[in-house]
């Protein structure tokens, strides 16, 4: 999202220079929405892909459908969801029209919608599956009922959800607990929470927290708080945002990181402002 119009607005060659370093430290996952700049960053990408030389089976393409936005390529008259099997079905042939491939490694329901129905989004998916277009399902942003409600009909294997140590949510409330019993991946968007942003009390307590802890583990404060969140159980795969290369080189540090247990709780209760109950 934030390679596009929405972001940092990359060139074609800068987008293809920044695959490259991706690649040479290990990052090999690229993560779009349909939706992102206006239904204009996957084409960017697309481009930007096939003129970096990148061998396809050398990368994982995300994406993710269901949002009908209002932008100048759509006749939308107010932001709202489609998740009809026609609708996903198209919605995937133009993401991979845009991202120049045949198949997408991991297609997402972008947001649940009141009105979507399990059977449809079932047929759509195995109909994209049994075509090559798509290798495996997943859902973002879902609950644990709604993943549910999609599993009763076809297996998901990922939920993309919001979850950093500004953003304890999914920790408290059973999310990240359903998806270890049901063998769903959770890849984590904003996996740095407001921890560097914001100013809010909360936000503060974390930056100074990561900012102590990285003088101990002598290392930088946004990859002890990634480490933090990777070394939750349920095996959390953050999603990255950052168009510095050279923050992206050091990110993949940030798995070696192990955090004691003291350290990790330490980080916990400057979230939640209280100690452990």
């Amino acid at each position: 999202m934030t390679w596009g119009v929405w972001g940092k607005n990359l060139s074609t060659a800068e987008m293809s220079s920044l695959m490259h370093v991706c690649l040479d430290v290990g990052i090999s996952t690229f993560d779009h929405a349909d939706i992102y700049g206006g239904y204009t960053t996957e084409a960017t990408f697309g481009k930007a892909f096939t003129e970096s030389g990148i061998m396809r089976e050398a990368i994982q393409l995300i994406s993710k459908c269901g949002i009908q936005y209002m932008a100048e390529s759509r006749n939308n008259k107010i932001k709202h969801y489609n998740y009809s099997a026609e609708y996903i079905i198209w919605s995937v042939e133009q993401s991979l029209r845009n991202l120049q491939t045949d198949y997408l490694d991991l297609l997402l329901l972008h947001r649940p919608s009141p009105l979507m129905r399990a059977e449809e989004i079932a047929f759509a998916v195995e109909k994209l599956k049994s075509d090559g277009k798509i290798k495996a399902f997943g859902v973002s942003n879902f609950t644990p009922i709604q993943t549910d409600l999609i599993k009763k009909e076809v297996a998901v294997a990922y939920n993309q959800i919001q979850f950093s140590a500004t953003h304890l949510e999914p920790m408290l409330d059973g999310s990240l607990d359903h998806m270890q019993l049901n063998n769903i991946t959770p890849m984590a968007w904003s996996p740095l929470g407001t921890a560097f942003k914001g100013e809010d009390e909360k936000s503060v307590r974390v930056r100074k927290i990561a900012e102590s802890l990285a003088e101990k583990y002598i290392t930088t404060s946004d990859l002890v708080l990634l480490a933090w969140l990777m070394q939750h159980p349920s095996g959390i795969m953050p999603v990255c945002g950052t168009t510095d290369s050279g923050r992206i080189k050091k990110l993949p540090s940030a798995i070696e990181l192990s955090l004691e247990l003291e350290d990790w709780f330490a980080i916990w209760v400057e979230s939640t402002g209280n100690k452990v109950p």
